[in-house]
């Protein structure tokens, strides 16, 4: 039988030939083509030489006028440092986008801007960060359709040059994870009016990997080259898997297709191509994936016996002369010590009816006792890990705090019948709170919604502080529970209702006015205490209504101190993660993660708007500009129209307090925090104001003689109000940033 030349085959059957030509492709094309650039290898789909590389943007640049040669993709405008095949990734070095003031659009594209928005390259997941540099400005990231993707604000507190830092810590200079991978996005700029104008001619953008530790100095120092490295994520684009799940472009024998979606759901119609388990190289190319000798990776895959690899998986048995579990150490035992098992198996055999018939009347017994047993194990196993962390909070801190306040389980799940649905009294950002009697005590227990850490160090957190604070306005630690996966707390029951709940009802009559400033100088002495009476200086960091508890004569109790923060005593603050609620968040705080006292001071002082306007921060919008709460307050009082905000009611109580505790407010919220006073110098001054309306002694058993910081500072009306109104004229642009990352 004759068989026809190829080139005879490939004239009369088209089809034939380009199957074959695929097929072949390997053993002609990868002879020829270029593999390597510098140290960096090219792998296919990749290639520099036509005929090498897959369609459809995948062709890179190997420019040898550097040495060592560097590889670039496309036609050589952005810089590959390396190709991450088996993930699917490329790290390259990308231009920083730079805008001077006045222009607010630009446009980012992976892969540069000679790639068009259907090319192979996005942005790869969580894998990168937006920096931005500037002064008093907000970053936006946008999608296409303008969706916002990220965003952050880099601020300027006092004229000093952006040079002068190395870390991107806020000031100047600002980051937020990209989580969104896409292959182009809209860049804008928006100005905000607080603190100083800009200290740059322009402003700059820049996507950089998040591994990378980025020096803002460095990069004014100009050792960047403008070029920051980055990571991208790409795909075989304009083709889809298979339904078998299989594609033209997966030609190794062990490999599979997988379509290229986002945890975003984005979808550009593009595959990848991996290879099977077992298998390891490169699956674009025919016989690219081959077997992974498991037996010479005794870390990554276990065997105490005898390793046998085989395609795709291997093989383990105990050695001869030896049986049980080869997977796990010692887990191979020798027939001579399974001799006395086997004897005991022959007595059994013997003895076989005998020992059934016992089984069969104790079985329901022990199974009842090894459920009592796991509990008990399960209940000490989360005994000593939570035991652990307690400890680790409270022996640094010095307390006192014993197995006197460890309370039961069993005794917790007697006082709330099992956590009943109907006993909830509450919820929180910190838990669900149970109403429970215990001892005939009526008490409440917090208990989380969710088993995370971040829950886990919320409730030791509270723990921590509420055991070694003792004051009348602060809730009482009565005691923990620690045989849960989330510890417990059980603490005085306040029967009231919150704050918020007397202040906010329907109706024109709520608390009243005297009830609001008694109310208002409990919680400023219990702020005072936490700052400055107790054993180390708490900052509570989450100030609202809510917050605030009222028992049965309305007495303030300050509560939910799952985001407070211990600061040492020869520290002023420190930095952390925003914690707090959008409407009482101090300003600075949220720009700059700088917490201290004065961010509590900022967060009473809203306190003190919703006691005299009784209108809520966080939703409050004045009818003309549809500014915030805060805002339209100041204004109002630097006009001297404040009647335009106060509550009625008050209008009508108040006996000429209400000027002074709006001057005290406007002190409190002022935008910067050396310029507010200390919660111990609005204590005493709501003392005063008390005083004068009740015509009695002022309370001054907690104030301490400490020279000028005992001082109330007094300003006059003018200066505060035209201050603040002027700092504020932007609290809308820090309530809109509020739903961005930061």
């Amino acid at each position: 039988m004759s068989v026809l030349p190829f080139s005879l085959a490939a004239a009369m059957f088209p089809a034939v030939a380009v199957v074959a030509a695929l097929l072949l492709w390997p053993l002609g094309a990868m002879a020829r083509c270029t593999t390597h650039c510098g140290n960096i290898s090219i792998p296919y789909p990749f290639g520099v030489e036509p005929g090498c590389y897959h369609h459809g943007g995948f062709n890179l640049t190997c420019d040898h006028s550097h040495s060592p040669p560097q590889l670039f993709l496309g036609d050589g405008t952005v810089q590959v440092l390396a190709i991450d095949l088996p993930n699917g990734m490329v790290r390259v070095n990308v231009a920083t986008s730079g805008l001077h003031t006045g222009e607010i659009n630009g446009t980012w594209r992976a892969g540069g801007p000679g790639y068009a928005a259907d090319g192979p390259y996005f942005l790869a997941e969580g894998r990168n960060n937006l920096v931005a540099l500037g002064c008093n400005v907000q970053v936006l990231l946008l999608r296409q359709d303008n969706a916002l993707v990220s965003s952050c604000s880099p601020f300027c507190l006092q004229a000093n040059t952006i040079q002068s830092f190395r870390i991107c810590s806020g000031i100047g200079c600002c980051q937020a994870t990209i989580l969104e991978g896409r292959p182009s996005y809209k860049i804008q700029f928006l100005e905000v009016g607080i603190g100083y104008p800009s200290l740059m001619d322009d402003y700059r953008v820049l996507i950089v990997e998040s591994d990378y530790s980025f020096n803002v100095r460095e990069y004014f120092d100009g050792d960047y080259g403008n070029t920051v490295p980055a990571m991208l994520a790409w795909a075989i684009t304009n083709s889809v898997c298979h339904t078998n799940g299989s594609s033209s472009s997966c030609r190794s024998k062990h490999s599979f297709c997988q379509n290229y979606t986002t945890d975003f759901g984005y979808d550009e119609h593009g595959h990848n191509c991996w290879c099977s388990g077992g298998y390891q190289g490169n699956p674009y190319i025919s016989h690219g994936c081959y077997d992974i000798d498991e037996c010479k990776h005794p870390e990554a895959y276990p065997c105490y016996g005898i390793c046998v690899n085989m395609p795709g998986t291997f093989h383990c048995r105990c050695h001869d002369g030896t049986h049980g579990d080869p997977f796990i150490k010692q887990g191979c035992l020798s027939f001579k010590t399974t001799k006395i098992f086997t004897g005991l198996r022959i007595g059994l055999v013997v003895s076989g009816g005998a020992v059934i018939l016992l089984m069969a009347f104790t079985a329901p017994f022990l199974t009842r006792k090894i459920k009592l047993n796991r509990a008990n194990k399960l209940k000490k196993r989360l005994f000593k890990q939570n035991h652990g962390l307690l400890l680790q909070q409270l022996i640094s801190q010095k307390t006192d705090f014993g197995e006197r306040m460890i309370i039961p389980l069993l005794d917790l799940e007697k006082a709330t019948n099992n956590f009943d649905r109907t006993r909830e009294a509450g919820g929180g950002g910190h838990g669900v709170v149970y109403k429970g009697i215990l001892d005939l005590l009526v008490v409440a227990i917090k208990k989380s919604k969710i088993v995370v850490q971040r829950e886990i160090d919320d409730f030791i957190n509270e723990v921590a502080i509420l055991s070694q604070i003792n004051h009348r306005n602060i809730v009482k630690l009565i005691g923990c529970c620690l045989e849960t996966e989330v510890p417990l707390l059980v603490y005085e029951f306040i029967s009231n209702g919150t704050l918020d709940h007397h202040l906010h009802v329907e109706g024109p009559i709520s608390l009243a006015w005297d009830d609001r400033i008694r109310i208002a100088l409990e919680v400023a002495r219990a702020l005072s205490y936490l700052h400055s009476a107790s054993s180390m200086p708490i900052y509570h960091r989450d100030i609202k209504s809510s917050n605030i508890l009222l028992d049965d004569n309305l007495t303030a109790k300050v509560s939910d101190f799952g985001a407070s923060r211990y600061i040492p005593i020869d520290q002023t603050g420190v930095t952390t993660a925003v914690q707090g609620t959008i409407g009482y968040l101090d300003p600075m705080y949220y720009y700059t993660g700088r917490l201290t006292d004065k961010s509590d001071v900022f967060s009473f002082g809203v306190l003190l708007v919703e006691l005299l306007t009784r209108k809520k921060p966080f939703l409050y919008r004045s009818g003309g500009d549809g500014v915030g709460l805060v805002s339209h307050f100041v204004s109002l009082l630097a006009e001297g129209n404040l009647d335009e905000i106060i509550d009625p009611q008050v209008t009508e109580e108040e006996n000429g307090e209400v000027k002074e505790v709006a001057t005290l407010a406007a002190m409190c919220i002022q935008l910067k925090g050396e310029d507010r006073p200390a919660m111990r110098e609005v204590e005493m001054k709501l003392e005063i104001l008390r005083f004068k309306s009740m015509n009695v002694a002022p309370d001054t058993s907690s104030w301490r003689s400490g020279g000028d910081q005992t001082r109330t500072r007094y300003m006059p009306i003018g200066r505060v109000t035209v201050e603040t109104s002027r700092q504020y004229s932007m609290e809308e642009e820090i309530l809109l940033s509020a739903r961005y990352p930061r």
